[in-house]
């Protein structure tokens, strides 16, 4: 498995033969290293339907003929316009041809901003994502909650992608509990200074984390590892 970090809480996934991206939230994203004309894969995953996570979604999934895995109200609003669109709900997985994606509970909100309108966007989620042999929990956007330790315990998890920013989700201090309660082989932090009001030091929270006795990486955008 190969990560590729966007920025924000994008990420590219890929396997050698396969490829998703995960949150394309791209054109308006000061920190993104690509535009969504860059990008080429086979599914688009989404937690939930926010902006800065949907992003540039219809584009992508125009360019590429990709199918877009999402909560089923998004899912569902993404198939009415003609899009391949597969639903999933909490606790639900389903094996693709690039892997399995299994949906986890967030703790966020969901309303997906359509016309001047706030729409319906279902109950917000975290994935996780296997592929090559290797298991990415990318957590969304998501308080600190405690049935984190019970993903960990249950799911071997390889590396986890947790939001720090604070504000609108876990800042650094809850997000070192949930790294501590999920325990995965790597954690990486996301969803902190694309803006002002979620400005973190990711160098510091992945020190914290070092300092439990775990792994972590800051990736900047445009970075990638490979397990």
């Amino acid at each position: 498995m190969k990560l590729t970090y966007h920025g924000h809480s994008c990420f590219t996934v890929e396997d050698g033969e396969h490829r998703v991206i995960i949150d394309p939230f791209l054109s308006n994203n000061p920190r993104a290293d690509i535009g969504p004309e860059a990008v080429t894969v086979d599914a688009i995953l989404l937690t939930h339907g926010h902006g800065d996570h949907i992003g540039d979604t219809e584009a992508i999934a125009k360019a590429n003929d990709a199918v877009i895995v999402a909560p089923f109200e998004i899912a569902s609003h993404f198939g009415a316009q003609g899009f391949k669109a597969h639903p999933l709900a909490h606790g639900g997985k389903h094996t693709f041809p690039f892997g399995t994606v299994k949906l986890t509970v967030a703790f966020h909100g969901s309303g997906m901003e359509v016309g001047g309108d706030v729409k319906n966007g279902g109950n917000p989620a975290g994935l996780l994502l296997t592929m090559g042999g290797k298991t990415f929990y990318h957590a969304g956007d998501t308080a600190l909650f405690s049935d984190m330790k019970m993903i960990g315990d249950r799911e071997h998890v390889d590396v986890t992608a947790l939001p720090i920013g604070d504000n609108f989700t876990m800042g650094p201090e809850d997000a070192l509990q949930a790294a501590e309660w999920v325990h995965a082989g790597l954690t990486i932090p996301m969803h902190y200074n694309t803006f002002d009001l979620i400005a973190q030091d990711g160098h510091a929270y992945v020190a914290s984390v070092e300092a439990k006795g775990l792994k972590g990486k800051v990736l900047e955008p445009g970075e990638s590892l490979e397990l």
